[in-house]
């Protein structure tokens, strides 16, 4: 499933880097970027506002509103990979992006343990061509003569409807997602980008705390001469 991870993520590093260039950032700036930071949608947000000449709390805390999912990621994951070491998980955390975390949710659905070998290489690959696909957009991304006109612009909404459809099974699916995306949109409309992201988010995560039904109580264990108190 690496693979297709993969190339999928290909055309938004491509655009990344274009972007990017177009706004007039240095090249070793693009890069540097997507080595360290190896988040699609905040480097894009980024760009866009390191061109507007904001003071730097505006963009880190633009930048963290679009990344808060990532917290409900690690969340998610960080329960199920318990018995890493504490470098595995530091690592695992860098590369717990949106492709991973929903093959990661995959394997847990399916009931098959999340390793760390399987984990690093989908993460690896994933991150490689981002890396190097971003590096290949700021080289050529001259040739791109207007990313908006050729609508490469939606690459990142029909990404992520991608990654929402693939739970369309699971219980409350159509409720939540009616829920943050009505929200995200008024959202957008009153507060302004990138807000409507986490607000749309809170307002899934909270209707789906609200209707999800508690868990049946275990079983009793049973006491030294096998009956249950």
């Amino acid at each position: 499933m690496a693979v297709p991870a993969a190339v999928a993520a290909g055309p938004f590093a491509i655009l990344y880097g274009a972007i990017a260039a177009k706004q007039g950032l240095p090249f070793f700036e693009i890069v540097l970027m997507s080595v360290t930071i190896f988040g699609g949608a905040s480097q894009m947000v980024g760009v866009e506002l390191f061109g507007q000449h904001l003071p730097g709390w505006i963009v880190v805390l633009s930048i963290f509103a679009v990344n808060f999912r990532h917290v409900l990621y690690s969340a998610a994951v960080g329960r199920r990979i318990t018995s890493w070491p504490t470098w595995q998980k530091a690592v695992g955390f860098f590369f717990l992006v949106d492709p991973i975390y929903a093959e990661s949710e995959r394997k847990i659905e399916a009931h098959e343990e999340i390793g760390f070998a399987w984990y690093m290489g989908m993460g690896t690959l994933v991150y490689a061509t981002w890396v190097l696909l971003s590096t290949a957009g700021a080289g050529f991304g001259a040739l791109i003569p207007d990313t908006h006109a050729l609508g490469l612009d939606f690459l990142l909404p029909i990404y992520f409807l991608g990654l929402v459809m693939g739970f369309r099974k699971r219980p409350l699916w159509l409720p939540v997602v009616l829920a943050s995306g009505t929200t995200a949109v008024i959202a957008y409309r009153y507060v302004g980008s990138p807000w409507h992201v986490s607000i749309g988010a809170a307002t899934g995560i909270l209707l789906a705390a609200a209707l999800a039904k508690p868990h049946p109580p275990a079983d009793p264990e049973p006491d030294d001469a096998g009956i249950a108190p």
